[in-house]
């Protein structure tokens, strides 16, 4: 029973990690040359779940700037908010799904000491 409470720990750790990559992306939407990331998941040897950051290297928009009197071209970062704001509403579903189980889960182990009390 315990490794039920531990595949949904990893879930909820998983999915906190998705959730703070996605506030770091949008935290840095107006930095110039900024790479947005992306976690993916992965079951883990244990059964729960691993997660791997990566990079994703699209080129920003392109836009022209002066500066110092000159025209200089400029690479903005590759982060789309209105993406951003898709992929953390599962996110949170899975994470607030993940958190649930582990209620449930302690619910029914209080049950069982209460029954064999």
């Amino acid at each position: 029973m315990v490794s039920a409470i531990n595949t949904s720990a990893s879930g909820a750790a998983a999915f906190q990690k998705k959730i703070s990559v996605i506030a770091n992306n949008v935290a840095n939407v107006n930095t110039d040359q900024f790479k947005k990331s992306r976690v993916n998941f992965q079951e883990g040897t244990d059964g729960g779940v691993q997660t791997e950051t990566k990079k994703v290297n699209t080129t920003g928009h392109p836009r022209k700037e002066i500066e110092k009197g000159e025209m200089v071209e400029k690479e903005s970062s590759n982060v789309d908010l209105a993406e951003e704001i898709t992929e953390s509403i599962p996110a949170h579903r899975g994470y607030e799904a993940n958190l649930k189980m582990m209620k449930v889960h302690d619910e029914m182990l209080k049950n069982l000491i209460n029954i064999m009390g």
